[in-house]
């Protein structure tokens, strides 16, 4: 089952991050800290936890760090959660054995689970970074790059 950890949103906004401003480089850890305002140590479990499932890929070198795998179109917001669910592999602890619970609550858990599996499957990286350009969400540094180019 899917959940919004904070990680899980972190992992969303790093690889949206990555998506905008890979071009020509690919993008550093400490320049994603400094734009998220996380610990470089929290950001680098994250981005190897995506490397490992075929989302990032890691470049080695002085000018290394970090680009996506696949197109932005081919990335799925549920399949960054699901990584990152795998990775911390956490349990919410049994449920309450309760009739209201099992009754009410879980099946109430279970449809909200649902439609947020359905709408994270249909969005994609692209629509998130369509998104933010419409929203201006973009970083001064992402507003210089020029993805277009003339030959």
């Amino acid at each position: 089952m899917i959940s919004l950890s904070r990680k899980s949103l972190l992992a969303l906004e790093a690889v949206v991050d990555v998506a905008i401003h890979a071009r020509p480089d690919p993008v550093q850890a400490r320049e994603i800290t400094k734009r998220q305002g996380v610990p470089l140590r929290y950001l680098e479990q994250v981005m190897q936890a995506l490397v490992r499932a075929n989302i990032l890929r890691g470049v080695r070198g002085p000018r290394g760090g970090y680009r996506l795998a696949r197109e932005r179109r081919r990335i799925t917001v549920l399949d960054i959660i699901n990584v990152i669910d795998a990775f911390e592999a956490q349990e919410a602890g049994p449920p309450s054995q309760s009739p209201i619970s099992q009754q009410v609550i879980e099946p109430l858990r279970q449809r909200l689970l649902h439609a947020i599996e359905k709408e994270t499957g249909n969005m994609t990286i692209a629509d998130l970074c369509a998104m933010a350009e419409q929203a201006a969400a973009e970083t001064p540094a992402a507003a210089d790059t020029n993805p277009d180019f003339t030959i």
